[in-house]
């Protein structure tokens, strides 16, 4: 299987993170109404059967869901205060994406209100759906 390539409009993630640093190369894209993070999936992404971890789709879904939230505060020229924290994150695992395969996590602000943000994301290896995810967030 030959390795997927990063899409067209991926740029390296400009936001770094100690959690994030071992799954490096990371990618991402803004649009006017959401966000998204790539990455070719390798071997620390995986788990030891070469499938995406769960772990890394509900960490980069979280890290996707509350930047597109940012985006829209700050689009809606709002307050983002310290930034924002998570309340609450669910995850619902739908199949699976294997070692060298594009994983994306595309993440869209549902409603942002005066101290709580809600978003959602959908998540899909070399473009078939992997999962779903929503959160809650404060702004601090």
């Amino acid at each position: 299987m030959a390795e997927a390539q990063v899409p067209e409009g991926f740029e390296r993630h400009f936001r770094r993170s100690g959690l994030t640093d071992p799954w490096e190369p990371l990618y991402s894209r803004q649009f006017e109404d959401r966000f998204q993070i790539g990455l070719v999936l390798a071997e620390p992404h995986c788990n030891s059967r070469g499938l995406v971890h769960g772990g890394l789709i509900a960490a980069l879904s979280d890290n996707a869901m509350g930047l597109s939230c940012v985006m829209a505060l700050r689009s809606a020229e709002r307050d983002v205060g310290k930034g924002l924290v998570t309340v609450s994150l669910g995850t619902d695992y739908l199949g699976s994406a294997k070692l060298g395969e594009w994983l994306e996590i595309d993440a869209e602000p549902v409603k942002t209100g005066g101290s709580i943000c809600f978003a959602r994301a959908i998540i899909s290896g070399n473009g078939k759906p992997v999962a779903m995810a929503n959160a809650t967030f404060k702004i601090l």
